[in-house]
């Protein structure tokens, strides 16, 4: 690809011309929205295909977070180089590409070629969301940048909201014991719904390509400070900002603590209260609505509380639900599991924007790192399988109550302050 701008782009669109970058980039936000919650299908859907154990079945996140861990300082070095646009169009191919991957997997029923296929989603989701939030801001007018922003991601939680009524709908059979012939019926389950995500998404990369982006989308985005440090040097200054490591070091946690409570709600509920796979994705579905409620609910009180004092408070407010989930179990301890999305909600906004605060020149860098921070979702939810597996789905819950305890000591042992929540997961 050539970094040089396109001379028919030079000129910035005005009228509906000017809109239509919007409406294409923001759908990105519901896109990838959609594959991540899809995960909290695909879980005990191969579960039961495969006859997996719990952490077996926990790979599905290992695999999809592992493509965001190894592709996000690739995906920053290659928008810094080739522009926005060059970034949206590979992601979305990518993303595209794992899509298709999956009838191959299907046809074959090898669990590992679906592991394959997810670690090549997120592999293309890593491009997007490493691309999304920055253009947002320079498709129109400055003033309105963090208006952009703030509209392309209520999106997010509506994607995945779409994604979990795919898999409950098209996915999830709620046949709990199956014969020969289901195995193979359950295998294909996922054939149709992720042939027509990745048709969707290469007509969208398609809509990109032919799309007339304002010239800051298609040029070296390198920032001139920035493009002066080696890559030892933003290195070793980040290294130098305590506050910086420690908000890497919450991320993990947090996104562990996310990733693993969302997969294993329909675990937990059906090993509680005894219902189907089919019947419990309606747990996760309004863990999705508090979290979308949290965020408003969130982005209001930080006008009044500064920001890590806030994060603080419901982290420890999530200790409690969990610890209650962990220990008492059954119905009331699948919805302290549920109210655990009401206060997750205003996290990783809030954990990004306070690490990355007074970097600087090393802004870009940092915001890499914490993009590869959230392996903890592949980590931790492989940890809370295997605690699983060797004792209850119950016990397993502490895993994500040690990760609110990280997170309630990086709040309440942070400088106070208010910051821009433009920046969302």
């Amino acid at each position: 690809m050539d970094s040089t701008p396109d001379t028919s782009e030079t000129k910035s669109p005005k009228g509906f011309a000017a809109i239509w970058p919007i409406i294409l980039i923001t759908a990105l936000f519901f896109f990838w929205g959609m594959a991540n919650n899809l995960n909290d299908i695909l879980i005990p859907q191969f579960k039961k295909t495969f006859t997996l154990t719990d952490f077996q079945s926990g790979l599905v996140q290992s695999a999809f977070y592992m493509g965001y861990f190894l592709l996000a300082l690739p995906a920053g070095f290659f928008m810094r180089k080739f522009g926005y646009k060059a970034v949206v169009i590979t992601g979305l191919c990518l993303f595209a590409l794992g899509a298709l991957l999956f009838y191959p997997a299907a046809e074959i029923r090898q669990y590992n070629w679906f592991l394959a296929a997810l670690f090549v989603i997120a592999s293309g989701l890593a491009f997007l969301e490493t691309s999304a939030n920055p253009l947002m801001t320079i498709l129109g007018d400055e003033k309105h940048a963090a208006f952009r922003l703030n509209l392309a991601q209520a999106f997010n939680p509506l994607g995945s909201l779409v994604g979990l009524w795919i898999g409950q709908t098209f996915i999830l059979s709620g046949i709990e014991k199956l014969d020969a012939a289901d195995f193979v019926r359950e295998a294909k389950a996922v054939q149709t719904p992720y042939l027509i995500i990745g048709a969707v998404i290469l007509l969208w990369a398609v809509l990109v390509i032919f799309t007339k982006f304002p010239r800051a989308a298609t040029v070296n985005t390198h920032d001139a400070d920035e493009a002066k440090l080696t890559t030892g040097q933003a290195l070793g200054g980040l290294l130098k900002h305590k506050h910086f490591l420690m908000g890497v070091v919450a991320q993990f946690f947090y996104v562990g603590a996310q990733v693993g409570v969302w997969s294993y709600t329909i675990r937990y509920a059906q090993s509680e209260i005894g219902i189907t796979d089919k019947a419990a994705a309606s747990y996760v579905i309004a863990a999705l609505i508090l979290f979308a409620i949290g965020r408003f609910i969130g982005t209001g009180l930080l006008r009044f509380v500064p920001a890590t004092k806030l994060l603080g408070v419901f982290a420890v407010i999530n200790i409690a639900l969990t610890g209650y989930a962990a220990t008492a179990g059954g119905q009331y301890g699948l919805y302290a599991m549920v109210g655990c999305s009401l206060f997750m909600s205003i996290m990783f906004p809030t954990i990004f924007a306070t690490s990355v605060r007074g970097l600087g020149p090393l802004t870009k860098t940092g915001a890499s790192f914490l993009v590869m921070s959230i392996i903890g979702g592949a980590a931790l939810t492989a940890v809370m399988g295997k605690v699983s597996d060797m004792s209850h789905i119950k016990t397993a819950i502490f895993v994500p109550l040690l990760c609110f305890v990280v997170i309630a000591l990086y709040g309440l042992g942070s400088k106070s302050a208010k910051v821009d929540m433009t920046k969302s997961h």
